[in-house]
């Protein structure tokens, strides 16, 4: 038998395109110490993306890879998971992406609850498009465009997970590097939809929520928190300042979209396999 692959560093001149001290680098390292902690064999897992300087992640792992229209990674992880339910299937974006462009696929996401671990780069602005207010922005953080002020209240992911009943949502800070890794690990294995905000500095366009000010303005979740108390979940995920880290609830209950339609384990190729004269059709289109 064939040895799992899990290593998932790419080659050493791959290029990626962060910008030196970004947030994105020690996430990366969590999620890849996460993969590796498990075990997961690289030609088993699929990273799922939209578009951003945050959905360049799956870019720079050694693995399958799907990278789609801006907000429309969640309905690409279903497809992957509902063809084949082997695949461990995770999604990494941006607050932009996730919460703005894709807001209601997120929310979708989460009504249906397919095994997939959606993992948001959430530096509260808009990275690749130079800068302006993401729906996550603090009120009275300036802009190029925003130049007067972010007027809005920002979208709490937290709280509206638990309100949809989210099987599994936890917050973290990308520069504390362990705390996200377990957390990761912890989401991975979890068995429906789980939701990891990831707190995580852009270092250029970025200049309120810096990483002193993280550092600054984060804590711990309580000593003795409860994460299938869904009331007391809710209640600490309206907090602010400090802004609370850790998992705040756990569902072990909820059914998974999958075992609902009856999907089986055997792979929708293998299901329903095409004819001869399709595959050489295909073959012959692609030639």
């Amino acid at each position: 038998m064939d040895k799992p692959q899990n290593s998932f560093d790419m080659p050493a001149h791959n290029d990626v395109a962060w910008c030196p001290g970004c947030g994105n680098h020690m996430l990366m390292k969590a999620v890849k110490g996460a993969l590796s902690q498990l075990g997961i064999d690289q030609k088993n897992l699929v990273m799922v993306s939209g578009i951003g300087q945050a959905a360049k992640a799956p870019q720079y792992l050694k693995s399958s890879m799907f990278n789609g229209l801006h907000g429309r990674a969640l309905p690409a992880a279903l497809g992957i998971r509902l063809s084949n339910r082997k695949l461990v299937v995770v999604v990494e974006s941006g607050d932009g992406d996730m919460y703005g462009e894709g807001g209601n696929h997120f929310m979708h996401a989460i009504r249906r609850n397919f095994d997939v671990t959606m993992i948001v780069h959430d530096n509260m602005v808009y990275g690749l498009t130079k800068g302006q207010a993401s729906p996550t922005s603090l009120i009275g953080m300036k802009t190029p465009v925003q130049v007067n002020g972010v007027i809005p209240e920002p979208f709490n992911p937290i709280a509206l997970s638990i309100a949809l009943d989210a099987p599994f949502i936890a917050r973290s800070y990308a520069g504390n590097v362990a705390q996200t890794q377990s957390i990761i690990r912890e989401a991975i294995s979890f068995r429906g939809c789980a939701v990891v905000d990831v707190f995580q500095p852009c270092v250029v366009f970025n200049k309120l929520n810096t990483y002193e000010w993280f550092r600054e303005h984060t804590g711990a979740l309580p000593d003795g928190h409860d994460p299938t108390d869904r009331i007391a979940a809710f209640a600490l995920s309206l907090q602010k300042d400090p802004w609370l880290l850790g998992i705040f609830y756990r569902n072990e209950k909820r059914k998974l979209y999958e075992d609902e339609l009856g999907i089986t384990d055997i792979p929708l190729y293998r299901r329903s396999p095409p004819s001869d004269e399709t595959l050489q059709a295909l073959i012959d289109a692609y030639r």
